[in-house]
């Protein structure tokens, strides 16, 4: 189950789960702070200071409260009707629709309780039909909550405080230092954590780089989520979506690689989107139990069949990929997924190597664009779907341009990076990627990208000068590289076709500015 996620301040959070919007630990003095669509606002403790100049009574009617005894008081007294306000309980609860709510001791600076015993400060344990998820508010550790964790189960993902304290600047009550939150973290065996709370005070601050050192000096086996935009919690499923038109000779090969995948966390299912094969490539994927999708000739472009598979897909990642492209290992999904799974990113993009039957240039252009350093995230927002992975809900949002002749992964990941999203690079998760065209079939490719690229890019522009010099240099540098790897002869003519095809089509595409007829349409999109 993947959860909509947002930092609230320094400690606090905004999470969608269960057809609920929950709003936990705002600043109190923040009344104002934004509750549109919110459901619920869940409070771990009363201001330190008993004179609050902010009023909650203002929020909208159908928002409800959930906190310790204090708060509940201050509410109160501020007009907050009693219809709204829910005591946070140490026993399981189903006070919140779709969630079982637990109240757990929280320590500020040191454990406190009301006259009749129950906490003046509390953390919250939510648990879904997914996993449980605790947010610990401000708190120190002490025993009794120790205690109260253990006891509660299994938690999936955690969301602790951390700061560090010195002689100079000591660390304000309510807080662990990363070593704590991390110690706790591996006692309770819980598979991620999300670190907040990282007060502003440099002296006192902890910083993203010191977090993650951290996480790798002490061995931890949780992953670590910093500034995510979304979490998963229990297993995440992943949608493998395979475009095809007569991709019989690697289809059997992908599925086979699919099915081997290790990756423990996702669950995974394929979606093929077929644009009307006739070489046995449905009777392969029916063999292999995929969900097939039909889109007619007449309706085809490269985005309208990813948004036909998408819509189709039931996973919280979208994982894309072509008929002609195999996994290299076993962990590709696991790799590809994870930026994603993290929260670092929303769209994925994983190295290309050319197949056996690749032409020496084109292995040269997979190195340039696919280079053996990750970069998660990168800047910019190149991307390529033949090997790459979306978040459900990026796509619900952004979905692909279904007018364009290619490039629809670049176009949806400039739209994302303009919002201030992110996509990641991951050459640890590699896929052989098996061309088989002619020279005429790899002109044409170029052309449509290019034809594309207008759009994207409008300040592109290809003159023959340029033409001729990229194709000049493009073949001096690959026969260089080939005549050091001692195959030139074998590659030398083959090189220079290349290389003439790629740049004479992007200069045709760079320069046809005509809308497409069916005709055009047939020719680019169906070359066999």
């Amino acid at each position: 189950m993947r959860l909509q996620f947002q930092t609230i301040g320094l400690a606090g959070c905004r999470i969608e789960v269960a057809g609920q919007v929950l709003c936990i630990d705002p600043d109190w003095h923040t009344a104002d702070i934004n509750l549109r669509g919110v459901n619920w606002v869940l409070f771990t403790h009363a201001p330190d200071d008993a004179d609050s100049r902010s009023s909650w009574a203002g929020a909208a009617s159908w928002v409800r409260f959930v906190g310790p005894a204090e708060v509940l008081r201050r509410l109160r007294a501020q007009g907050v009707p009693e219809d709204r306000l829910h005591l946070a309980s140490t026993d399981w609860t189903t006070t919140i629709p779709g969630i079982e709510l637990r109240a757990t001791p929280a320590a500020r600076p040191a454990p406190d309780r009301e006259p009749d015993g129950l906490w003046r400060s509390v953390g919250y344990l939510l648990r879904l039909t997914s996993g449980t998820l605790y947010f610990s508010g401000d708190t120190c550790l002490f025993d009794e909550l120790l205690t109260s964790l253990q006891g509660a189960g299994p938690i999936h993902t955690a969301i602790l405080p951390v700061n560090e304290a010195n002689h100079f600047a000591p660390r304000p009550g309510g807080y662990m230092s990363v070593r704590e939150a991390f110690g706790l973290a591996n006692r309770l065996g819980v598979a991620q954590v999300i670190p907040v709370a990282r007060d502003r005070s440099a002296s006192t601050g902890t910083s993203p780089d010191e977090i993650r050192l951290l996480h790798c000096l002490m061995g931890c086996q949780f992953n670590l989520l910093i500034y995510p935009t979304g979490i998963h919690i229990g297993r995440a499923k992943a949608s493998v979506i395979v475009r095809t038109l007569n991709e019989s000779r690697y289809l059997d090969q992908l599925l086979q690689a699919i099915a081997r995948q290790d990756a423990p966390e996702i669950s995974c299912e394929v979606v093929l989107v077929d644009s009307g094969s006739t070489d046995g490539t449905l009777e392969i994927a029916e063999r292999h139990g995929c969900r097939i999708v039909h889109i007619a000739r007449e309706e085809f472009s490269f985005g309208r069949s990813l948004n036909r598979g998408c819509g189709a897909a039931t996973g919280d990642v979208l994982v894309i990929t072509s008929g002609h492209c195999v996994p290299v290992a076993n962990d590709w999904l696991q790799r590809l997924c994870t930026p994603l799974l993290e929260g670092v990113a929303q769209v994925s993009y994983g190295k290309q190597l050319g197949g056996e039957e690749s032409h020496f240039s084109e292995c040269r252009v997979f190195a340039k664009y696919f280079p053996d350093q990750s970069r998660v995230p990168q800047d910019g927002f190149y991307c390529n779907n033949a090997n790459a992975a979306i978040l459900k809900s990026t796509w619900e949002r952004y979905r692909y341009n279904e007018a364009l002749t290619g490039l629809e992964d670049m176009e949806l990941a400039q739209r994302l990076v303009r919002d201030g999203g992110r996509v990641a690079y991951v050459a640890e998760a590699p896929v052989w990627h098996h061309h088989q065209e002619t020279w005429a079939q790899v002109r044409r490719r170029f052309e449509r990208e290019a034809i594309a690229l207008q759009q994207i890019m409008p300040n592109v522009h290809v003159s023959w000068t340029d033409t001729l010099r990229y194709t000049a240099s493009s073949i001096w540098a690959d026969w260089r590289h080939a005549w050091r790897a001692g195959c030139w002869r074998r590659h030398a003519w083959d090189i220079a076709r290349y290389r003439y095809h790629q740049y004479t089509g992007s200069w045709r595409g760079n320069h046809d500015h005509r809308r497409l007829s069916q005709a055009e349409k047939d020719e680019y999109f169906y070359p066999h």
